[in-house]
């Protein structure tokens, strides 16, 4: 689809599929980037403490090549829950903890949540996040989500009880969750990751990935359009992400919050009836100056 929203980079192109999904009416979009592109600057801006829709942080980053739906956010307030970095820069925190239900109503979870970030010499990585607002980096765990409870709501990595962690030193980086496939195998963590909607849930979605040769790839599912497209589980999500080649791969906002633009155009029809959807984050593809 090149011809359709271009002008693009020799580097980036777009990607079209209407063909069913298990006997279903699809539609998606999948974005492939080069990540070493010297001419690309892949990075990151938040709505701090409103919200706006794509096409508003279209205009305010002075038109991107690519523009896509970030992680969670919390109506109250307009607050995101995700895990947002630009230029190295925490700007949008993970959500630090949970109340806990049931026999554990007097505790709350500790999730430490998926996210992708890209450092500054363009290599790409997946990795499940704590952060605290006293550190400049965030914390990353790289082999498995760690599941933690207590009795203190704000809680330090200490209360995480688990040493396997690194300071995560990434230019750019844009949370949500679950994870959907890690060090080459599909790994859905959505429990691990205390995220409600189940792996059987049929949505519009975005998702975010890399390949073992250095691409990002961007999908967007359209759903919620009757006789037009329903959306994907997660397990069929981390399964067309794998078959695109993805290494590993995150799951970012989805539902009405699913939109991305190239050159300011739509792909995917918002689901939301009104449109687009104002939300707290995005992910970005710009040219550097002087750059196509």
């Amino acid at each position: 689809m090149d011809s359709v929203y271009g002008p693009l980079p020799s580097s980036i192109h777009i990607y079209r599929s209407a063909e069913k999904l298990d006997g279903r009416p699809f539609i998606a979009y999948y974005l492939s980037a080069r990540l070493k592109d010297k001419g690309l600057l892949f990075t990151t801006q938040i709505a701090k403490n409103t919200r706006y829709t794509p096409s508003q942080f279209f205009q305010y980053e002075s038109n991107p090549i690519v523009l896509v739906n970030g992680g969670f956010f919390s109506y109250q307030g307009n607050q995101n829950i995700s895990l947002v970095v630009r230029n190295g820069k925490i700007l949008g925190y993970n959500v630090k903890s949970l109340a806990g239900n049931g026999p554990d109503s007097s505790l709350y979870y500790y999730p430490t949540r998926g996210a992708l970030g890209i450092s500054r010499k363009g290599k790409a990585d997946v990795a499940w996040v704590f952060n605290d607002s006293s550190n400049h980096w965030a914390y990353a765990f790289e082999w498995n989500p760690v599941i933690a409870k207590g009795e203190d709501e704000n809680p330090s990595i200490y209360d995480l009880n688990d040493i396997n962690w690194k300071w995560w030193k990434v230019r750019t980086a844009i949370g949500g969750g679950p994870v959907l496939i890690h060090d080459g195998r599909i790994f859905i963590t959505d429990r691990e990751e205390e995220i409600s909607f189940g792996k059987d849930s049929i949505r519009p979605a975005t998702a975010i990935g890399y390949t073992s040769d250095d691409r990002l790839i961007i999908l967007v599912v359209q759903g919620r359009s009757p006789g037009i497209a329903q959306g994907v589980s997660l397990t069929e999500e981390a399964l067309i992400l794998k078959e695109l080649g993805c290494y590993e791969a995150l799951n970012l906002d989805g539902g009405g919050s699913s939109c991305m633009l190239v050159n300011g155009m739509e792909t995917i029809k918002p689901a939301d009836p009104d449109g687009e959807r104002p939300i707290t984050s995005v992910f970005l593809i710009k040219s550097k100056p002087g750059r196509l």
